[in-house]
């Protein structure tokens, strides 16, 4: 049979992918694996496909082998701009342009940092302070950082080495206003311990005005006044809608009434009074704080207040000054400007106004913007805060004024203050200009390494576009010349530039039998030798695939492969009829299983698929293996079934000894079933059982026999232990004995299975005392801790049994005995007082016990990983649906899991908070007397109730973040408790808190407030603020 040229892009009913698959086979149905030739290789390997030409493919056809368009030749082909060639930033972008002012980069979350230092870098006074200080620590960076401002060639700077000096956390937002009083007190502070006097009154002539809290007596009119000190006016904007109307509420007057009367001292008594805030004295520059962040009692956290307040360009503060005649007109120099929605997230930016040239800059970190026309423009700023709850239409401002609603910080200058320009020239010191050029002449450094990178990748780029297009044109291989196959991927890595390129490595193709695997056809392109020889001299490579490489073997296998499934459901019918049909009295036959005959054709469509994608499969097992059978499940098992036959095949290889599992088959469907299973296990007529079974199945049933003798033996001999009747108990001593002997409980639960099931169960032949002593072979348990639940779970009471002294005598002789216990009741007979002591022989080892305990505890407060239970409380006495539990297991567990109902009273064991040690974990004494059945120590997991991983060392905090999105309750609604206990401190450890592994922790959720804000809220109020603590700010 011939097939001509197949075009890819010819098939449009199904994918070209799948259409080139379905073609390269489509002989196999018509042709037998012996008459296979090199022409139905070539099919199979696609050969023949039509290569696509240039335009006519959007992407790379990976079926086709031929296909060498859309593997990144584009970018190549043609021109190229040699900017192209490199991703590398012209580092004169970095460069400051001539007359602009430097940028701050944002480490983090720093921009309110950023804005603050654009402002006081542009007040000239303080910037003339950097001449005379001699710096050190905080203040010396400060001064660098001026200086840098002033004289660095990069376009920003990075201010982290004063952040840093002020132990300031990069990713965390702080309150911007308290960095401002915090930051210039500091200075002030500083500035007050130098000699200079001009040095140490700097802070406070520029920013230091004075007011009196003036309180007046009704009664007599007395006057007494408080002076006082600010640096800025804190200003209530809520209900405001001006500077103006902000600045004569916090001067208004005040009665003191009532409950909150005066005491006069020309009284001597208390009188009703008034009381307000007047103004002195004005600084230079006046700073007004607008209060935008406010505490809200409702949700007990701190909001913004989106509130527009305009104010003007040109101040008058005349009207609101006492008593003074002196010029008060202020002009506006700087706006501070929060954008967000959130008291807690947004961005800090400042626009600030150049005293030299009037001109209006917008500094936003590393952005400076230089506003037109001399004007401040805040329009974009305002936008940016408008979302759905708080759409409201911005009032109209009159010539001369500004509105905002993001503006949380006026600086307004004093007009009268006319600075000699000569005098204002900011000379840096030569010191500080020495680390100036240093870190300039660093950045030119860094221009020019930048500058030669990118002409080395031109240079690259260059000699790589003249190989491609050398190269590209030698791919495509012609009818009858040889060829070679590459890696698709590789020829995409060689066209992409931007990764290192590797030797070619073919190895990943290779079939087993060391030639190109049909199936990765898709994956590698067909190339001409000359250019596959080109390529490998050039980059190396192993596994080099010729035309030689068409595997045949694998072509006659995937041939016979599709020949069977299209004949397999003829087959199957044939079989099944064959089957039927009853075999001759002088015939031989072959074993089958029973459980292979009913799912062969299933097991045989398994068989084909995987030989089909032998590539996939080479770790998998091949028909005739012996298979792994799983549990205890000795039948063969049609769905668990892996290959034909293996459900006759015993352990050792032979036949197995069960002839129910197995029948009898003719020849004729012996020889349909080995077409489909070659490697299958054969069994003819004649064939043995396998006899080390057989020997096994004898020795089986006679120790069955013996198993049985002995438990009906030893049930008889120890009836009441085996029945729970009539136990011994510590809390009532029997009268009739001074003496009981002590077992594990893990000895008697084993005992009872074996007694129980004397055929599926091992006998118990010993009692391994040793497991309830320690090393130095003392006992481990105090009375207390027979007698009740120890603090510590394995050792309780559960763990040991006790016996009569007569059941003893029966044990010692039945079983191997390591080390007799017992205890021992002691009456004190020198005093007829009816004291009884309690002893155990041995006797306790309380070093041993003590230490165990103090580990065992040690251990549940230093988990790295755990599990612990959130139930959400509804009210304080129900849990949500909790008579729902939600658990489930298998089969094999069910009867373990079963529990018998609670008595009234009974405490549920799923609230135990210890965690059982599984080892010697035994069930209570009183629940095994009701039922016999052992109560699971497994925790029911309860509708409403969500389990979380945390680690002792995490913090109740971190738990709370955990919780919101378990539960979606914010932190700052959680009220948890275990075991009754409120959890309160936020800041410790879980450990700490007593939180144990399986600890079953109640949520208590208060209502929800009516509006968040901003879902970042809930994120930061969950602890309580602790602002600058730790930092240089504040004298650390």
């Amino acid at each position: 049979m011939t097939t001509g040229p197949i075009c890819p892009k010819h098939h449009l009913q199904m994918a070209p992918r799948l259409q080139l698959e379905k073609d390269a086979w489509r002989w196999a149905e018509m042709v037998k694996p012996e008459d296979i030739t090199h022409e139905h290789i070539e099919l199979a390997y696609r050969i023949a496909v039509l290569a696509c030409k240039r335009g006519t493919c959007r992407r790379n056809c990976k079926g086709n082998p031929n296909c060498l368009v859309g593997i990144g030749e584009q970018s190549w082909l043609g021109e190229i701009d040699e900017n192209a060639f490199h991703n590398i930033d012209d580092p004169n972008s970095e460069r400051r342009d001539k007359n602009t002012f430097v940028g701050l980069t944002n480490l983090g979350a720093t921009c309110y940092v950023n804005t603050f230092l654009q402002v006081w870098f542009h007040n000239l006074e303080l910037l003339l302070l950097s001449t005379y200080y001699e710096p050190r620590t905080i203040c010396e960076h400060l001064q660098y950082l001026f200086a840098l401002l002033q004289n660095s060639n990069r376009r920003y700077i990075d201010p982290s080495g004063l952040v840093k000096a002020l132990g300031l956390d990069t990713g965390q937002q702080q309150d911007a206003q308290e960095f401002s009083k915090l930051f210039l007190s500091l200075l002030e502070d500083t500035l007050s311990k130098q000699k200079d006097p001009n040095l140490q009154n700097v802070i406070q002539q520029q920013f230091c005005g004075q007011f009196s809290y003036v309180t007046v007596c009704n009664q007599c009119g007395r006057e007494s006044p408080l002076p006082s000190r600010f640096y800025e006016l804190e200003l209530n904007i809520q209900g405001h809608k001006n500077l103006t109307e902000c600045v004569t509420e916090f001067l208004k007057e005040e009665k003191l009434e009532g409950d909150n009367c005066y005491y006069c001292e020309s009284c001597q008594s208390k009188q009703n009074a008034t009381r307000r805030i007047k103004l002195q004295s004005l600084p230079r520059t006046l700073n007004f704080q607008l209060m935008r962040f406010v505490f809200d009692r409702q949700s007990s956290h701190k909001k913004k207040l989106n509130t527009f307040i305009s104010f003007p360009e040109v101040l008058d503060m005349g009207p609101f000054l006492e008593g003074k005649e002196e010029e008060c007109t202020y002009e506006l120099s700087a706006v501070l400007i929060h954008r967000g929605v959130s008291a807690y997230s947004g961005h800090y930016i400042a626009h600030v106004r150049d005293a030299h040239t009037n001109d209006w800059y917008k500094f936003n970190d590393e952005e400076i913007e230089k506003m037109e026309g001399k004007k401040l423009q805040l329009g974009i700023e305002e936008d940016i805060a408008e979302t759905a709850k708080s759409q409201t239409r911005k009032p109209k401002c009159s010539k001369g004024y500004h509105c905002s609603r993001n503006a949380y910080m006026l600086v307004y200058k004093r007009q009268t203050e006319e600075i000699d320009q000569t005098e204002t020239i900011f000379e840096v010191p030569a010191f500080l200009q020495k680390l100036v050029d240093q870190d300039n002449k660093k950045f030119e450094e860094w221009c020019n390494e930048m500058a030669d990178m990118r002409k080395q990748s031109v240079d690259k780029g260059k000699a790589k576009h003249e190989e491609v297009k050398e190269l590209y044109e030698l791919l495509p291989t012609e009818d009858g010349l040889s060829y070679e196959f590459v890696p698709l991927e590789w020829l995409k890595k060689w066209l992409d530039d931007s990764t290192a390129i590797k030797e070619i490595d073919n190895s990943q193709f290779l079939c087993s039998h060391g030639k190109l695997h049909p199936d990765k056809i898709g994956e590698v392109k067909r190339i001409s030798l000359k250019a596959a020889d080109l390529l490998f001299s050039r980059y190396g490579g192993v596994s080099r695939l010729g035309q030689s490489s068409l595997c045949r073997d694998c072509v006659t296998q995937r041939c016979r492969v599709i020949r069977l499934k299209n004949q397999l459901n003829e087959d199957y019918r044939e079989v099944m009829n064959l089957v039927k049909t009853p075999m001759k009295s002088d015939e031989s036959g072959f074993w089958i299983g029973k459980a292979s005959l009913r799912s062969w054709r299933q097991l045989a469509l398994d068989q084909l698929e995987e030989d089909e994608e032998e590539t996939k499969h080479n770790n998998s097992k091949v028909n005739g293996e012996k298979s792994s059978i799983k549990g205890d499940n000795e039948d063969g098992d049609g769905e668990e079934m892996k290959n034909f036959n293996e459900d006759i095949l015993c352990y050792h290889g032979g036949l197995n000894i069960l002839e129910n599992d197995r029948r009898l088959v003719s020849a004729e469907v012996w020889n349909k079933l080995r077409m489909y299973f070659p490697r299958a296990p054969e069994f003819t007529q004649n064939k043995e059982a396998c006899q080390q079974c057989m020997r096994l199945e004898r020795e089986g049933k006679e120790n069955e026999a013996l198993n049985r003798m002995m438990a009906n033996e030893q049930k008889s001999s120890l009836l009441n232990l085996f029945q729970e009747k009539n136990r011994p108990t510590l809390q009532k001593w029997p009268q009739e004995t001074d003496v009981l002997y002590i077992v594990p409980h893990y000895f008697v639960d084993e005992w009872r299975k074996f007694i129980r099931r004397p055929a599926k169960s091992n006998p118990v032949s010993s009692v391994a005392n040793s497991l309830l002593l320690c090393p130095h072979g003392g006992f481990m348990f105090t009375y207390d801790s027979m007698l009740f639940k120890s603090e510590c779970s394995c050792l309780s009471m559960h763990s040991i049994a006790l016996l009569w002294p007569a059941e003893w005598e029966v044990i010692s002789k039945m079983f191997l005995v390591d080390q007799a216990i017992s205890i021992c009741r002691i009456h004190d007979k020198t005093h007829d007082n009816g004291n009884v002591q309690y002893q155990t022989y041995p006797d306790l080892c309380r070093e041993c016990r003590e230490g165990f305990i103090f580990q065992q505890q040690r251990d549940m407060s230093e988990y790295a990983q755990a599990t612990v239970y959130v139930r959400k409380v509804i009210d304080k006495k129900r849990m949500i649906k909790e008579s729902a539990p939600e658990f489930s297991v298998s089969g094999s567990d069910v009867e373990d899991e079963r529990e018998e109902p609670k008595m009234d009273g009974e405490k549920d064991p799923d609230f135990s908070q210890l965690n059982e040690t599984a080892s010697l974990s035994m069930p209570p004494v009183t629940a095994a007397c009701k039922s016999g059945i052992r109560r699971s120590t497994r925790h029911r997991k309860l509708r409403g109730e969500k389990a979380l991983i945390v680690s002792a060392n995490q913090t109740l905090k971190e738990l709370k973040m955990q919780i919101m999105h378990a539960f979606s309750v914010a932190p700052f609604d959680q009220n948890l408790s275990i075991d009754g206990r409120c959890l309160t401190d936020d800041s410790a450890t879980l450990g700490s808190l007593g939180v144990i592994p399986e600890s079953i922790i109640c949520l208590k959720a208060d209502e929800p407030i009516a509006d968040y804000a901003a879902m970042d809220d809930v994120y930061q109020v969950c602890m309580p603020e602790e602002g600058f603590k730790g930092t240089g700010l504040l004298g650390h």
